[in-house]
């Protein structure tokens, strides 16, 4: 990691001097080393990695994962504008605006994208199994299986569950479930230093409470191995999790989410300006599909069905036809072939598809329509998927959260798989969704939407 710190700010500081070469050379009489614009420009190339690392955007907790790595970049090139503004005023340095106007916001966005392209290379890493912290696990037995089920799944989280530590009437279970070795809570620290741990995490359990936490922290001094705690909130993001001192009693204090207010007609406005502007691009793409499905195979070209919206509301939501048209009548016949594992009925080769429908479906395309329900306002952008009358009947108190936000063409479960996810996966993806909505976490569904569709993974 220090390595992989390293090359970013090598690639940092080109940057910056890419940025303050082409604000010199650009300028009007080119290089000039008597001129303030010159050294304006060089004082960027060392402020910048400079501000990088005070801001934090080198540690290496924030390196893979998250937005806390890029708002931090985001923090250094707003200091970093600020700093020139008020350099150039108080010095009456004559700066050219190119500099502070273009120069400062063009690096800050294009250091946005070596990290981006970083972290893609260290998740690939770290899916091979390099590049990541060897953890030991402590806590009851079902909490510790859910977290290791968690970081096996997220490997680009870069953790690989070494070993557990547990109850006593929980460790043959574990054993046979985690296939790793399981200790008890009391030899932790001798596990971790047996197996050559870099982190011990703790789940929420009554044996770990305040006094063994505190008594595990002791042990660990001197010994370099990280300590972290799971705090039982598995689906509450960190913008919602702030630490809030009582009388030196460190208290978690977590945000309540956030369904309606000045954000929430933001993201109704983006919605439907990101619409109009789709609809308007793509037409030439939503008629020739729609001249394709109406050659191809009788019937209507678009298929309409009733879902459930945001609080219960019911609304028709539009696709292009992929299916025959009495595939309704054919899917009682097929029952059997069904390979979901929940209220969803899922086939591989469903025969009720239509050839045109077959590439609609791996591309995503017969979902475009969606977006005159995302202009009419019943649908949006980015949501949970949006369920059928019969699926809102049989949810419990908890699934029932997905219909507090309207749903989406898109959302965490486009990203994650599609198809593919079994039903409790899908189900938690949703509600993540809805307990840390942000404008930040809809764009960048929205950027790896792209990516899921090209790659038509779980699409059928």
């Amino acid at each position: 990691m220090r390595r992989y710190s390293i090359a970013l700010l090598v690639a940092e500081t080109l940057a910056a001097l890419a940025a303050g070469g082409a604000a010199v050379l650009t300028r009007e009489g080119g290089l000039n080393l008597s001129n303030s614009l010159f050294w304006g420009a060089a004082a960027m190339v060392v402020a910048w990695p400079a501000l990088l690392v005070a801001t934090g955007a080198h540690t290496e907790r924030v390196f893979g994962m998250g937005s806390d790595e890029y708002r931090r970049v985001g923090r250094a090139g707003l200091l970093l504008l600020a700093f020139a503004g008020f350099v150039s005023y108080a010095a009456a340095l004559d700066l050219s605006r190119a500099l502070v106007v273009v120069a400062v916001p063009a690096l800050t966005l294009g250091t946005m994208v070596i990290r981006y392209a970083a972290r893609i290379h260290l998740h690939r890493q770290r899916a091979i199994g390099r590049h990541t912290k060897r953890v030991v696990v402590v806590g009851r037995g079902g909490a510790v299986l859910e977290l290791v089920q968690r970081l096996r799944r997220e490997k680009y989280a870069g953790f690989d569950v070494i070993a557990a530590c547990v109850t006593p009437e929980d460790r043959t279970r574990v054993a046979d479930l985690a296939g790793v070795p399981v200790g008890g809570l009391d030899d932790v620290v001798n596990t971790a230093a047996r197996l050559h741990a870099d982190t011990i995490a703790v789940t929420s359990a009554s044996e770990t409470a305040a006094q063994y936490l505190r008594q595990l922290s002791w042990q660990l001094e001197g010994t370099g191995i990280e300590l972290l705690v799971a705090p039982g909130l598995m689906e509450v993001a960190g913008p919602r999790l702030h630490i809030r001192p009582f009388e030196g009693l460190p208290l978690l204090s977590v945000e309540q989410p956030r369904f309606e207010g000045w954000t929430r007609l933001v993201k109704g406005a983006v919605d439907r300006g990101l619409a109009v502007a789709a609809i308007l691009l793509l037409a030439p793409v939503l008629a020739c599909i729609a001249v394709a499905v109406r050659v191809t195979s009788t019937g209507p070209v678009l298929f309409r069905q009733e879902r459930v919206g945001v609080n219960g509301q019911t609304f028709t939501m539009l696709k292009f036809r992929s299916m025959v048209v009495d595939a309704d009548v054919r899917l009682e016949a097929l029952q059997a072939s069904n390979i979901s594992d929940g209220l969803l009925f899922k086939m591989r080769d469903d025969p009720r598809v239509t050839s045109v429908g077959k590439w609609l479906r791996r591309l995503s395309l017969d979902e475009l329509p969606q977006l005159f329900n995302v202009l009419a306002g019943t649908m949006s952008l980015v949501g949970p998927r949006p369920p059928l009358p019969n699926e809102v009947a049989n949810y419990d108190s908890q699934v029932r959260r997905r219909l507090l936000v309207k749903p989406g063409l898109t959302g965490l479960w486009q990203i994650s798989g599609r198809s593919d996810l079994p039903w409790e996966e899908a189900v938690r993806l949703d509600l993540r969704y809805v307990e840390n909505w942000s404008l930040t976490l809809d764009l960048l569904i929205l950027w790896k939407t792209c990516r899921a569709v090209l790659s038509s993974s779980g699409a059928y």
